[in-house]
């Protein structure tokens, strides 16, 4: 894994969503020591939890944009 990876704070969706997919494929070769695997792992979980708040955010938008002006 490259050693300036962007802070996962700063990605956007498509980014975090694509960089975890790459972090999967990685894992599941099977060919990364077990530091390296450590490293991938926790910066895929950070990833995931990323994806989640772009979709929580997105989600709660949707809901809004639907509820009826009164």
């Amino acid at each position: 894994m490259a050693d300036k990876l962007p802070e996962v704070s700063t990605l956007t969706y498509e980014q975090a969503r694509d960089e975890l997919v790459a972090i999967v494929d990685s894992l599941e070769k099977g060919t990364a020591s077990l530091d390296e695997s450590v490293a991938l792992w926790e910066r895929g979980e950070a990833l995931a939890k990323r994806c989640e708040e772009w979709l929580a955010g997105a989600r709660q938008r949707l809901e809004a944009a639907r509820k009826p002006t009164e």
